[in-house]
This record gives C-alpha cells, sequence and structure tokens, in this order.
C-alpha cells in the first residue's frame, strides 16, 4: 500500500465528516534484528467535537501514533487525514524559559499568522480560559506544574486547531493538580467543542475524560477493543460507574499484558 499523509484541504469531503481518519496505518522502525513493528493496521476515526483516549501498556505504540497524526512521522503504511493541522500538547509543557506565560502564547499566535497588535489581547483571552487571568507576565520558573500546562495547553488552543492531540499532559502531577485539571480540560472542551486525541496509560484517567476509550494491544500495537464511555458528566475519578468501567477495561489491558509476555 502506497504510504500518504493527507491533510484537510486535499479531501475535503473527508474531514467534513472526521477530524482524524485512521486507515490501515503500520509503523516500523529500524533495529539490529532488522525492522521492528510498532504499528500494526490501526484503522480508528475522531469524530468532530469527540474526545477519544487511547490506552494500553508502555510501548505499546500510544506516543507513536500521536506523532503520526501530528504529522511529526509518517507511517509505514495507510493513511491519516485530519481536518486541519493538529495541535499537540505533551507531558512536559516545553514552555520557553525565557519568556513569560503570554508571550508563550504569543509565539503561537505569532506562527499562526496574527497580526501583532492582537496578539496580547487573544492570549490574555485564552489565559482566562485556562483560567489563569492576570498570569500574562509570568515567567515560567514563578508557576506552579499544574499553572505551567495550562499555560501549555493555551498554547496549543492558540493554533485555533480543530484537533488538540495531548501526550500524557498530566502524568507527571500530583493526584489532586491532575484532578483539577481534569475538570478544567473537559470544561475547555465542552466550551471548545475541540475534538481531542489524549494518551493515556491511567486507566481512570481514561474513563474519567473520554467519551470513547480506544485499548491498543502490546507491540505491535492494534486495536484491541472500544469503549464508549455513556457516564454523564461531570465525572469523578471515585463515581461508582467510573470504578466499574475502569475495572472492566484493567482486565482487557492485564490480558493484553499476559499475552504479550508469552510471545
Amino acid at each position: 500500500m502506497a504510504t500518504t499523509l493527507a491533510k484537510a484541504a486535499e479531501d475535503t469531503r473527508t474531514t467534513a465528516e472526521h477530524a482524524a481518519r485512521i486507515e490501515h496505518v503500520s509503523k516500523s522502525f529500524g533495529g539490529p534484528a532488522g525492522p521492528q513493528l510498532v504499528l500494526d493496521d490501526i484503522t480508528l476515526d475522531v469524530a468532530p467535537g469527540e474526545f477519544v483516549t487511547l490506552l494500553g501498556a508502555s510501548g505499546c505504540g500510544k506516543s507513536t501514533l500521536l506523532n503520526l497524526v501530528a504529522g511529526l512521522d509518517e507511517p509505514s503504511a495507510g493513511t491519516i487525514t485530519t481536518d486541519g493541522r493538529p495541535a499537540l500538547m505533551f507531558q512536559e509543557h516545553a514552555l520557553f524559559p525565557w519568556l513569560t506565560a503570554g508571550k508563550n502564547i504569543e509565539l503561537a499566535l505569532k506562527l499562526r499568522g496574527v497580526p501583532k497588535a492582537d496578539r496580547r489581547p487573544k492570549a490574555e483571552e485564552l489565559l482566562g480560559l485556562v483560567r489563569l487571568q492576570g498570569a500574562y507576565g509570568k515567567r515560567v520558573h514563578e508557576l506552579s506544574g499544574g499553572m505551567r500546562q495550562r499555560v501549555a495547553l493555551a498554547r496549543a488552543l492558540a493554533q485555533d486547531s480543530r484537533l488538540l492531540l495531548m501526550d500524557e499532559p498530566f502524568a507527571a502531577l500530583d493526584a489532586i493538580t491532575r484532578d483539577v485539571l481534569h475538570d478544567e480540560l473537559t470544561r475547555i472542551w465542552r466550551e471548545t467543542n475541540v475534538s481531542v486525541l489524549f494518551v493515556t496509560h491511567n486507566v481512570r484517567e481514561a474513563v474519567r475524560l473520554a467519551q470513547r476509550v480506544v485499548l491498543l494491544s502490546s507491540r505491535p500495537g492494534r486495536v484491541a477493543h472500544e469503549w464508549r464511555v455513556d457516564i454523564p458528566h461531570p465525572r469523578r475519578i471515585e463515581d461508582t460507574a467510573v470504578a466499574e468501567l475502569s475495572v472492566e477495561i484493567t482486565e482487557q489491558l492485564r490480558g493484553e499484558i499476559r499475552r504479550h509476555g508469552q510471545h
């Protein structure tokens, strides 16, 4: 199969129906023993405005798939189509320490082509969206870990993308801060109607946030199972319904890890 990485401008029909369409995507990397298959025949759609979490054991290819969707790498086979250029948010905030919170956001606005006179008002607006009013002039070292991730989220939103890719953005935070940011992300997602593809290895985080949870098998990564999460918002990490679905998904995840260990 010829490898292509299609973008929205090339297929308006597809992206009218999908924020992201991943079709029969495989990815191999070279190694001492020859090519190593990391992802194998992945097919997955993300609808406009949908929140999807990718779940799986460490090394199953979740971050690799996210990088392919972001356009940072190309698949060995298959096609990926997105609704415009996605915005990407990592576990590390990746803020420039010599810039203020506001200037970090303005940099994204500048790269997007926003006129200089409009950048500060827009940066202030985005800081307000992530509930960091008054933080425009603060340096990175003056911000807590949770505040830094809020600025990183505001910077991602500054790209005005319809698809937000998030690679374990809260994994390094303490439990209370992570819980607060779960609420904030849910609120922002519902207010902006942005599509989200969120990578995590935390089952309860996946269930708390998503409309749909997709489990990848251990390497090579394949779509092993999907769950539609119909639990109404607001959700709490300790809710009975969240806990019950998390137990079911954890059992499936353990099964995938056991199968991988037997190969």
